[in-house]
């Protein structure tokens, strides 16, 4: 039981940002979240989408890694999603005068794009698994789920 329950634990930490945070602020405050994607994209209408696409990915990923249905494929999208996020909307290599070392007020957006590198790094590690053969296994069957709550024989 207490496997279980760390493997849960692992999974709610993992989608913590996503599920109640993440989607929850773009419900809120969808205006500024559309205004934030028109940054990358052009047209109001098309950000909405991705807006709204976003949402999608954020809820059924995140609660399909919780139940472990399907959850290595959603492991993989949310991986991809994190990747392209970092590099549509934390571009810190974009900024006027960043720095890493000395006074500079735009380093949060440089450890965003390392948080969201990061995440999607432990995303694709859950998709693929541990293994040097994980990912070529996950390409054959990208639908099967990992069966993370099952107690076999280890």
């Amino acid at each position: 039981m207490l496997n279980i329950l760390a493997v849960l634990l692992a999974r709610c930490l993992l989608v913590a940002l996503f599920l109640p945070f993440s989607a929850l602020d773009k419900l809120l405050n969808f205006g500024a979240a559309t205004d934030q994607a028109r940054q990358a994209v052009s047209g109001t209408v098309f950000a909405q989408l991705l807006i709204l696409a976003g949402l999608s990915v954020e809820i059924i990923c995140s609660a399909a890694i919780l139940t472990g249905v399907s959850d290595r494929l959603a492991a993989f999208v949310l991986g991809l999603y994190c990747l392209i996020t970092a590099l549509l909307w934390k571009q810190f290599w974009t900024v006027p005068g960043f720095h890493l070392r000395g006074p500079d007020g735009h380093r949060e957006l440089f450890w965003d794009f390392l948080k969201n590198f990061a995440l999607g790094g432990g995303f694709l590690l859950l998709a693929f698994g541990t293994q040097a053969g994980g990912a070529a296994q996950f390409f054959a069957h990208p639908l099967l789920s990992s069966h993370p709550y099952s107690q076999g024989s280890s």
